[in-house]
């Protein structure tokens, strides 16, 4: 596979990484299986999915110790990426910043993940009690100290920290001009798909100039843009997707459009070319410093994933996919 550096540090992984959530935590619970997992890590590997994506609040806690089994045997063959900041309870999530917060969440990483360094570590939210630079000064220092690679920051989400009239992404900006005075950032995941763009507007931008890798972030609308789910056929109550409101039967419906344009595509590259691939190749023509993270949890999927970066989208293409439609719906 096709190999992009991040950050000035110009480490590399594969075009197309793996985000490791769906396989403990946010997706339907019944379809959760360790070794089918297990299974999907080793093959996303084998064909240079290098960047695994996981992060202590998934499980919470299970994912890094499901990753680990796999990098106790393949620790040379990953590029690990884990998060940290967030802390999760009963019904709710809080953000914890404090630097011996952060030093202890990293040593209970790396024990998990059976690894004695992490290649990227990511702010996972900034907390409002702690100034940023506190927290990143505190991750700079597991830099210093052989533990951490290369720093790297969450986009803010759609509601966190949005004023009035600002553009989607000017929290996660002003973020990053503090913790960069600080210490580098190598990389900023945030959300970018066909259908959720804005982080093309500024973000995207910023992270070319300043020499900073990003990490598209579900990179196949939580799965609608892989054209596999059908309106109205429901999700598992523990499923995020049962609450979200683009998947509501009626959304779900009115953005089919945005599919049948990828299916569109797909078609004039041959029968076995998929939606998801279509989707994934556009993520990819948005700049060398772009990472596809698709969330995945069977060998199928991340098979089908490691092709994209193969799929060379011609000018038609690229034209015909920005003038899909805008999505239907609120994202937040």
């Amino acid at each position: 596979m096709e190999r992009r550096t991040i950050g000035a540090g110009a480490l590399a992984a594969g075009a197309v990484g793996l985000g490791c959530m769906p396989m403990s935590w946010a997706y339907s619970g019944s379809r959760q299986r360790g070794d089918e997992s297990v299974r999907a890590v080793h093959r996303a590997l084998d064909l240079g999915s290098t960047l695994l994506d996981t992060a202590d609040m998934y499980g919470p806690f299970t994912n890094e110790l499901l990753i680990g089994r796999v990098l106790k045997e393949r620790r040379a063959d990953a590029f690990v990426s884990t998060k940290v900041g967030l802390l999760v309870g009963e019904q709710h999530i809080v953000a914890n910043g404090r630097p011996g917060y952060v030093r202890r969440a990293c040593d209970a990483s790396l024990r998990r993940l059976q690894t004695d360094v992490i290649d990227l570590y990511q702010l996972h939210r900034a907390d409002p009690e702690v100034p940023v630079e506190e927290t990143w000064g505190a991750m700079a220092e597991l830099v210093r100290a052989g533990k951490v690679r290369a720093l790297g920051l969450c986009a803010v989400g759609a509601r966190g920290g949005r004023r009035s009239g600002a553009g989607l992404h000017d929290a996660t900006l002003r973020q990053l001009r503090r913790v960069q005075q600080v210490f580098p950032v190598s990389a900023v995941q945030a959300e970018l798909s066909v259908w959720s763009r804005e982080a093309l507007d500024a973000l995207l931008p910023w992270c070319a100039a300043h020499g900073v890798g990003l990490l598209a972030a579900m990179p196949l609308g939580n799965g609608f843009l892989s054209g596999t789910l059908t309106p109205g056929e429901g999700f598992e109550p523990d499923d995020v997707r049962a609450r979200h409101p683009r998947f509501t039967a009626e959304m779900m419906a009115a953005n089919q459009p945005i599919v049948a344009g990828l299916r569109r595509v797909a078609r004039r590259h041959g029968e076995q070319v998929t939606p998801a691939q279509v989707a994934l190749a556009w993520v990819l023509a948005q700049g060398r410093h772009v990472i596809a993270v698709p969330g995945a949890k069977r060998e199928r999927w991340v098979t089908e994933n490691a092709e994209a970066p193969s799929l060379a989208l011609t000018a038609q293409d690229l034209k015909d996919l920005a003038q899909l439609p805008a999505a239907v719906g609120s994202w937040d």
